[in-house]
């Protein structure tokens, strides 16, 4: 059984970690999950910076093709009684209701123990869940990202550039390890 998580908005944010997060989930080692709610903040942050309503649509439209499975539902019962930050119960209680093994989020402040260790849910960042599945499957995490650099038809299309871009969107640690393999 695949290592489930529920990836939270602000993962899914940033272009390049969103592509990144979701290619290595296509290779199958982990699953993903998320919910209507996560996909419509995604889809009002995403339009807020000034992408197009079509553009997004389109996204979401492929990340739901990709991932037929990942739409999580009946969580919104459990929103209420949860501990963590308000804004964050959405996440928490889509993780509940899955139970999911992990959120991917770079909010962990917002999910404080009490909230979510009741329920077996690890809060995890970006960074230590992209360095946790590249030393289990390093072969497919470096390839995957030699792959995502060739498929952009603009820059970042190097994995030079990947990697920068990929330290900026909030994974440095990640990068740093990535270029010590591959050096």
């Amino acid at each position: 059984m695949l290592f489930t998580v529920v990836l939270d908005t602000c993962v899914l944010y940033p272009a390049h970690l969103r592509d990144t997060l979701l290619r290595l989930a296509e290779r199958g080692l982990f699953r993903v999950l998320w919910s209507s709610d996560i996909i419509d903040e995604l889809r009002r942050n995403l339009v807020e910076v000034g992408i197009s309503s079509e553009s997004v649509d389109r996204l979401i439209t492929e990340m739901y093709n990709a991932f037929p499975d990942a739409e999580v539902t009946g969580y919104k019962s459990l929103v209420q009684g949860l501990g963590c930050d308000p804004k964050d119960r959405h996440v928490l209680a889509t993780a509940v209701r899955s139970d999911a093994a992990a959120i991917v989020t770079f909010n962990k402040a917002d999910f404080p123990a009490i909230s979510v260790d009741p329920f077996e849910i690890e809060v995890i960042s970006p960074d230590a869940f992209l360095l946790d599945q590249l030393d289990l499957a390093p072969g497919i995490v470096l390839e995957e990202l030699g792959l995502q650099a060739a498929g952009n038809r603009q820059a970042p299309n190097t994995l030079k550039q990947l990697l920068d871009a990929l330290a900026l969107a909030g994974v440095p640690g990640f990068i740093e390890e990535v270029r010590r393999r591959i050096t």
